[in-house]
């Protein structure tokens, strides 16, 4: 995700600042930082989960058999997927604790795997994976080629250095005239940006440029150096990072809400397990002690679906 500047030495944490989530991730990032008030990460609020043998017996029969699901992951930054403290352990957010609360519905073991998420899609659709994460918007463009089954609503948003006060909010593109943005590749930033560069031209100035960036650490390198203006990133992604102290980043508020889910190749069979597992999850209560636990309870669903049409 990425955003404008003064110079200013910037705290270590704003290196957890551009989760390039469905929108993506990088698996160099570096120590999230400390998590803002209210946001418990240590917590177990999957202990009381068991498997639903309904939902199980949706999954094919290889699959039941075999107990086994291999998944491409992408690892960014809080809350979506990150290491603690940057080690090279098993990482942990709230996608991490939903794919751990699914796979217990289901009684499945996860074979996961770090992805770069530009990468992840079209693993899907060779067969490298059975299911991917990485916050994974969905959008009419993916869905002529992968299956989605959602599980929360987050989107798109904007967000500057704290030092910034040239730029207060983003409700339309034409306020980035001029300025240099910076996102992550192979997500709907990117995509939603590039789409609607000709607004400025439209209304006689001068165009915003848009620098791409397969790792977090290259954004955040450009947010220090001031050689991008603003960031385009998860609104929860932002929203936890300008939440800490010391970030020095200010979120300037939601553009856009997507639906974001579990991604799979075309016509895979896994879809109404994975459906019945996050339902069951909804039902008993776990996925808001999920949402709750990483501070993005605004995020909820009320059911999950597969395939829903692109927000408007």
């Amino acid at each position: 995700m990425r955003h404008p500047r003064t110079r200013l030495p910037l705290a270590p944490a704003v290196a957890a600042v551009l989760l390039l989530s469905g929108c993506g991730s990088d698996p160099t990032a570096g120590p999230a930082g400390a998590a803002p008030v209210g946001v418990q990460p240590s917590q177990d609020v999957l202990g009381q989960v068991r498997k639903d043998d309904a939902a199980a017996a949706l999954l094919p029969a290889e699959v039941r058999a075999a107990g086994t699901i291999r998944l491409g992951g992408s690892i960014g930054t809080p809350p979506g997927a990150y290491y603690p403290d940057g080690g090279g352990h098993r990482p942990v957010g709230l996608d991490v604790d939903i794919v751990d609360g699914v796979a217990k519905v289901l009684g499945l073991t996860v074979q996961r795997e770090d992805a770069a998420f530009e990468t992840i899609l079209p693993a899907l659709g060779s067969g490298k994976y059975d299911v991917g994460t990485g916050n994974f918007g969905v959008t009419e463009a993916r869905l002529k080629t992968v299956d989605f089954v959602t599980y929360i609503d987050d989107g798109q948003g904007f967000a500057v250095r704290a030092d910034n006060t040239a730029l207060t909010a983003v409700t339309d593109l034409t306020q980035l005239c001029g300025l240099t943005v910076g996102t992550g590749a192979g997500t709907t930033f990117e995509a939603t940006l590039n789409a609607k560069k000709d607004v400025c031209a439209q209304a006689g100035r001068k165009p915003y440029e848009v620098k791409v960036f397969s790792e977090n650490g290259a954004v955040t390198t450009g947010l220090q150096q001031g050689r991008l203006d603003v960031v385009m990133s998860t609104i929860n992604g932002l929203r936890y990072q300008a939440a800490q102290p010391g970030a020095h980043v200010r979120f300037l508020g939601e553009y856009r809400r997507l639906d974001v889910g579990f991604a799979f190749k075309k016509g895979s069979p896994l879809t109404p397990a994975f459906q019945a597992a996050v339902n069951r999850l909804i039902q008993d209560g776990s996925y808001r002690k999920i949402l709750a636990k990483w501070g993005t309870a605004d995020s909820a669903i009320t059911e999950s679906r597969i395939n829903p049409p692109e927000h408007p």
